[in-house]
């Protein structure tokens, strides 16, 4: 059964600025000769590795809403401050979302599948809005 993750995206203004960060990431591993996956690396190592990667997500919580995604295609065990660590590799495409309001957390939380926000895909999603004024609707709360 397929799960996914939630993250806060600390720091993150919008989908732009983690779009930003991402594509830095990317590109320093490609200069290492590493995949062209986004990647986080967490202390926790996912216990539903193989619900995770059977179609799962990071969702990212930013201001309080989860507003996007990226598919998960690896979990590799890796090492951070001398310790055992999980680097979560990701598509670098982000997939806006429906926005869910969401209350700060710490690390991840499990998302279940049934739980998980629409893409926002076309037009008539307003997926192709600036992103400021997308920011603004949420804000207000009419999204």
């Amino acid at each position: 059964m397929t799960v996914h993750l939630q993250k806060l995206s600390v720091g993150t203004e919008s989908i732009q600025t983690l779009t930003d960060w991402q594509n830095h990431v990317v590109a320093r591993r490609l200069e290492r000769g590493l995949s062209p996956h986004h990647v986080h690396v967490t202390r926790m190592f996912p216990k539903r590795r193989e619900d995770l990667l059977d179609g799962g997500s990071i969702y990212w919580v930013i201001k309080g809403n989860i507003i996007c995604r990226n598919k998960i295609v690896a979990l590799e065990e890796t090492v951070k401050h001398e310790r055992r660590a999980c680097a979560i590799l990701m598509e670098p495409e982000l997939i806006p979302v429906l926005p869910v309001p969401r209350r700060a957390f710490q690390g991840w939380r499990y998302l279940q599948d049934s739980d998980v926000p629409s893409d926002l895909m076309g037009a008539e999603s307003g997926a192709d809005l600036p992103a400021a004024f997308r920011a603004k609707l949420i804000e207000l709360g009419a999204w």
